[in-house]
């Protein structure tokens, strides 16, 4: 058996390479085509205050009946398609760089929200959906009374803000 010395950096530069390979083999089936035609996946934002869970999902140029909310088993479902519109011919394009086709997000969902109020609005290429949440996942406000010589002599109040919700199931 031969003793072979071992170089690190030679894996490491033969790697490259095959990924410049790679790399230079899609652009020259045309990159930017490879970017038109991928799959259209709007973004969103989540976020939560006091009462309600939102979401805000960025889809311009769509219309109400494009899409399809669904809830169900804690899972939120918003399905839509964005449609090419033919004004011009396709030849005459020289760059389309937006997303077109269907898309499907699916979020999972705390058991503290109310199946019964759920509100979805669109406005400006923004969909927006907000999921309530029920009375007790609400924050509740707690007064604590202390007991003690302060130096108004009295006893002091202290409010604390909690919040009290049951454990998933």
């Amino acid at each position: 058996m031969a003793i072979t010395r071992w170089t690190p950096f030679q894996d490491m530069y033969a790697l490259q390479n095959r990924l410049s390979s790679l790399l230079r083999e899609i652009d020259d089936r045309g990159g930017d085509e490879s970017l038109a035609s991928s799959a259209f996946v709007p973004p969103v934002d989540i976020y939560e205050d006091a009462n309600h869970i939102v979401l805000k999902l960025e889809v311009p140029g769509m219309k109400l009946e494009d899409f399809d909310i669904q809830l169900e088993n804690n899972a939120l479902t918003v399905r839509g398609e964005r449609r090419f519109e033919k004004e011009t011919k396709e030849e005459n394009y020289h760059r389309v760089e937006r997303r077109y086709g269907s898309f499907a997000r699916v979020f999972t969902l705390p058991n503290t929200l109310d199946q019964e109020s759920v509100k979805a609005h669109y406005d400006a290429g923004v969909l927006k959906v907000e999921l309530g949440k029920r009375a007790e996942a609400k924050p509740k406000q707690i007064k604590v009374s202390v007991s003690g010589a302060t130096a108004g002599g009295g006893p002091k109040t202290v409010e604390s803000k909690s919040t009290e919700s049951k454990p998933a199931a």
